[in-house]
């Protein structure tokens, strides 16, 4: 478990810094291509620093059955849909206002582990749900009515992509502790697997959206933010393999805080003690739900 916190925490500080650049430095790109392009580079980063660090050379693909191939197969479809979601998401909206409502996850993780797998929901949870509740109110609030932020939440076009990629990457979470945990897939080989599905995924919607002006001037940019996913899907991984979803998506999620205060220093995006303080209450909400 202390390793697995340790993992989790190291990814919310590279996934923070990883929105923070896709604000700052991908405007522009659909979501689609961008998806494409970095995953790509991320395998081609990972697969020689992999095969030479195992012991054994590569790892095999593991058995699975049916349903195994089934949550694996979702857990892709499910994470891509998440990541394209949250790019538009930041494509509209600042990111000090986005990261703290699309990383309210274990609020959608926690009920999925109560439901499906019957797990325990403790009195902590439920106050930790209406917490990480309260810092999206936050995170809407400029002033007025006491109702105008569930309103904004609503129909605000950045709200409404941010919580729908949270709840597209808490399925993606729960699937990928089920398959990293119960069917011992190597971590390894999980992550040039699962960039790769995710990649396959949405290249048919990113040939549709290929920009006019050709990718060329972009390929810098996708190799280097391709070392960074994969070093953060191998950390995230790491992370979900040795600890339970909901403490690992809590700690993860802290990236939200990483964010919000890149966004407000470096981008100049305003409200930031409003805003990190909804980035605060976010974490703090979703670390009462893994008490």
């Amino acid at each position: 478990m202390e390793s697995g916190l340790v993992y989790a925490l190291a990814a919310a500080g590279i996934w923070g810094v990883w929105l923070f650049a896709l604000k700052r430095f991908f405007d522009g790109v659909h979501a689609a291509v961008l998806t494409l392009f970095v995953n790509c580079a991320a395998i081609l980063w990972y697969l020689p620093v992999a095969a030479a660090t195992g012991a054994d050379g590569f790892p095999a693909f593991p058995p699975m059955d049916a349903t195994g191939v089934g949550v694996f197969a979702a857990t892709v479809v499910l994470g891509g849909a998440a990541f394209i979601v949250s790019v538009y998401a930041l494509a509209v909206g600042d990111v000090s206002y986005v990261a703290p409502i699309a990383k309210i996850v274990p609020v959608f993780v926690v009920p999925i582990e109560v439901f499906a797998l019957h797990e325990a929901l403790e009195p902590t949870a439920v106050a930790g749900i209406a917490v990480a509740t309260t810092a999206v109110y936050l995170a809407n609030y400029e002033g007025g009515s006491l109702l105008a932020p569930l309103q904004r939440a609503v129909h605000a076009r950045p709200a409404q992509l941010a919580l729908a990629s949270a709840m597209l990457y808490a399925g993606s979470d729960i699937g990928r502790r089920l398959v990293l945990g119960d069917y011992t897939f190597p971590t390894r080989l999980w992550v040039p697997t699962f960039l790769a599905g995710i990649a396959l995924a949405v290249a048919p919607l990113a040939l549709r959206r290929w920009p006019t002006g050709g990718v060329r001037p972009h390929l810098p940019k996708f190799v280097l933010a391709g070392a960074g996913v994969a070093v953060g899907e191998h950390v995230t991984a790491l992370a979900f393999a040795s600890a339970s979803a909901s403490v690992v998506s809590t700690l993860v999620n802290a990236q939200a805080i990483v964010a919000v205060l890149l966004g407000c220093v470096l981008l100049g995006e305003p409200g930031l003690r409003r805003r990190f303080a909804a980035a605060c209450l976010a974490v703090a909400g979703v670390g009462l739900i893994a008490v």
